[in-house]
């Protein structure tokens, strides 16, 4: 049931329109003045407002646009004894649905509801859709750390400061990036991605500042790089630590002078682009190791949002798999599944190495290996598919037929960390072998940064075995 307000200093007015209204099925609320209504409109939720024009205490077309700038999708009819052409301009300038007259024609005021209700429908819909599209997930939590991170969000994201987002893997960077961007001035232009670990620094200054035709021997024709795509947008730059260093100091001069020079090109360009960069790395020591640009390090980081790991977050685990759960049955078309509480404590209690993105799969995992209802049970049986334990071995059957050789291995590992590098190790080195020792495939099919894989081949001294 849709939900309206009318703001009217006439009783008589007030009392007709809530009479009308309500015999239509509509929930109304009424008050006598703007100040009050404000306060009405900031601690409920809407669908409509009709407001009188000349009001005591405050004008109508003052509460107009104080409402709409705490809501702005919020429809508004004006209505007013003294209608001009003039004044019914005035409000659609700033913002009203639509302007009426009183005493008001039935039939009018009937079709104008029905007509702006239709239309913050639709808008509410073209948001909810266009976020879907982008994959603009709410940031999901209530942890000291996750509200920090939402309120830095609504202060940076109205402005033009560069942000610096730090942390972990799959802990959720690229959706703090989107919100910026979502919640920023520039959101109805672009928000252009680059991960610069996935390209090859050969290839890097192309893709961020495009090339002319015949700039070197592949580049059959001009190709607009992410700086040009991203103008009057924004530019998030994933995984900046791994950028070439040549690449970074044109990145820092396009940042200083907002202009670039297309690879093979004379001509300067002129850019308009908000930069947003993330990096798993410690850019610190990246530039201690010389490795990274301490000036394009301080050009980055105005503001600094880092994202907690989810194991220093687990009290925000609950909400965070309950969403998964919904909407990955929702996309498999079956009923919502449960999870027990114990199941959920065992969730909270996992390591948790690949982050909220590993809390995804994990569900994903779930619901396709569960009953309606998953336990703790479920939980532990399919926490680690690559370390050594499978659906059969998870269901009380051996690996091999002998129940004593599942738990014999167990007896080398000192430690729980000894035991998750093992079994890292071991998932790691089969699907680079399944893969035929495709690094990049092998990323993708393990959901993990490229160059990430590549440091965890060289922490386990992972080398392929040619045959003789």
């Amino acid at each position: 049931m849709a939900k309206l307000l009318i703001i009217d200093d006439e009783r008589a007015i007030r009392s007709t329109l809530r009479e009308i209204l309500e015999y239509e099925n509509y929930e109304v609320d009424d008050i006598d003045n703007g100040i009050e209504g404000l306060e009405l409109i900031k601690k409920k939720k809407y669908n409509l407002v009709l407001c009188d024009i000349k009001m005591n205490k405050m004008d109508g077309m003052e509460v107009l646009e104080q409402a709409l700038a705490y809501s702005p999708d919020l429809p508004f009819i004006m209505i007013s004894g003294h209608g001009t052409v003039e004044t019914a301009i005035e409000a659609s300038k700033k913002g009203a649905f639509d302007f009426i007259s009183k005493p008001p024609d039935l039939n009018r005021l009937l079709i104008t509801v029905r007509n702006a209700l239709d239309r913050g429908n639709l808008v509410t819909e073209t948001k909810v859709l266009k976020r879907k599209v982008s994959k603009t997930r709410d940031i999901l939590g209530n942890s000291e750390n996750i509200n920090k991170i939402k309120e830095t969000i609504e202060r940076v994201a109205p402005t033009e400061a560069r942000v610096l987002i730090t942390g972990a893997n799959g802990s959720g960077k690229e959706l703090v990036a989107r919100w910026l961007h979502e919640k920023s001035h520039r959101a109805d232009s672009p928000l252009i991605e680059v991960n610069c670990a996935a390209i090859p620094s050969e290839l890097i200054e192309s893709e961020l500042f495009g090339h002319e035709k015949g700039s070197f021997t592949s580049a059959v024709k001009q190709r607009i790089g992410k700086f040009e795509l991203a103008n009057g947008g924004t530019l998030f730059l994933d995984e900046i630590g791994d950028m070439s260093i040549s690449a970074q100091a044109k990145v820092l001069r396009a940042l200083q002078e907002h202009k670039i020079t297309r690879v093979g090109g004379e001509k300067e360009l002129e850019v308009n682009v908000r930069v947003i960069a993330a990096t798993n790395k410690d850019l610190l020591k990246e530039i201690e190791d010389g490795n990274f640009r301490m000036d394009l390090y301080h050009r980055l980081n105005v503001i600094n949002i880092h994202v907690p790991h989810l194991t220093e977050r687990r009290e925000d685990i609950p909400e965070i798999a309950m969403s998964f759960l919904e909407e990955i049955c929702k996309d498999y078309g079956m009923p919502v599944k449960k999870i027990s509480e114990t199941g959920m404590t065992a969730l909270q209690n996992l390591p948790w190495t690949g982050n909220v993105r590993e809390l995804h799969n994990m569900i994903e995992r779930l619901i396709i290996l569960s009953d309606k209802m998953i336990t703790e049970h479920d939980v532990t049986a399919f926490a680690n598919p690559g370390g050594g334990t499978n659906i059969g071995a998870a269901n009380g059957v051996p690996l091999n037929g002998n129940s004593a050789s599942v738990s014999t291995n167990f007896d080398k590992f000192s430690n729980f960390q000894d035991y998750k590098d093992h079994a890292e190790k071991e998932f790691i080195k089969f699907k680079l072998e399944k893969n035929n020792w495709n690094v990049s495939k092998t990323a993708d099919d393990i959901d993990i940064q490229r160059s990430h894989l590549y440091s965890k081949i060289e922490k386990f001294g992972l080398k392929r075995v040619t045959e003789q």
